[in-house]
């Protein structure tokens, strides 16, 4: 099935109605190839393509605790291999598989199905929304990859979630921040509200860094994004007026003295004749050339 046709049908269900063995209800049009069966766990691999990529060690460890006491009441979702019939590849539940070979589980219940390598695709990425320890980086990665894989809308992601529309929009506007935020809210040093706070910023991994060196609060952090485009909007302001009353002699050097030291240079006349120079350099590096230009 193309995946032009899977995304006109749009979700449905999703991963509950998957792991009880029912129809997907139009997400992928897939039955079961027979029942529940049990399988040697060296016959079960992981999909290649499955987007969650870490694991947390301690979570894993208290899952395969759990196994091994209780064994795998919830049965692995999964196919036929598609390059080896002896084989079957997981399309939901391999946290549980890795746990259960930590575990050392000899056996997993398992349910096939019938999936193109697209379908797969689309119930791993629902699979790892509906995960409860996922962070709000990857929750927003899912959703992004599912609206530009799949061709999904932001409405029929909330509707077949069950999820509301802002909460998926909040989310998706995560993904234009700078990759150090991201990183940060991955490894659980800023939450989402911090890094939503963030998003209107002019320099957020600077505010970021602040925040979590001072440990503010969500609302300490909006405070503080607030008075920092405040201050810049108030800057900019007096610049503005400042450079309307420059002559085009004073503007043209500005100009000059900038493209040759590649850094933003202002000239500011005072009284009786004299003034100032300012260049604003972006980090060491500029600093340490800047430096360099002026002792030569």
């Amino acid at each position: 099935m193309s995946e032009s046709k899977l995304a006109k049908r749009g979700l449905g269900r999703g991963l509950s109605a998957l792991m009880a063995d029912l129809d997907l209800d139009g997400a992928v049009e897939a039955k079961p190839i027979r029942e529940r069966l049990m399988v040697p766990i060296e016959q079960i691999t992981a999909n290649p393509d499955q987007p969650r990529r870490h694991f947390e060690p301690a979570a894993l460890q208290e899952l395969a605790d759990s196994l091994r006491q209780r064994g795998v009441l919830q049965p692995l979702i999964v196919r036929k291999h598609p390059k080896d019939d002896s084989l079957y590849q997981i399309v939901a539940g391999e946290r549980r598989w890795r746990a259960a070979q930590m575990a050392q589980l000899h056996e997993l219940p398992v349910i096939i199905r019938d999936l193109s390598d697209t379908e797969v695709l689309e119930v791993a990425i629902i699979e790892n929304i509906q995960r409860a320890d996922l962070n709000a980086i990857e929750e927003a990665a899912s959703f992004r990859q599912l609206m530009d894989r799949f061709g999904h809308t932001q409405e029929k992601l909330a509707e077949a979630l069950n999820k509301s529309r802002s909460h998926i929009a909040n989310l998706l506007r995560l993904l234009t921040l700078p990759d150090q935020i991201q990183d940060y809210v991955k490894d659980g040093k800023l939450t989402a509200g911090h890094a939503r706070a963030l998003i209107t910023a002019d320099n957020p991994a600077a505010l970021a860094r602040r925040v979590i060196d001072s440990g503010l609060s969500v609302r300490e952090t909006e405070d503080l994004v607030r008075r920092k485009t405040e201050a810049t909007k108030d800057s900019q302001k007096n610049r503005a007026v400042r450079d309307g009353n420059k002559d085009a002699d004073t503007r043209a050097l500005e100009a000059d003295l900038s493209a040759q030291l590649k850094m933003q240079v202002t000239i500011d006349h005072g009284k009786n004749g004299g003034g100032t120079i300012s260049i604003a350099y972006k980090n060491l590096e500029q600093l340490d050339r800047l430096c360099q230009a002026l002792a030569r």
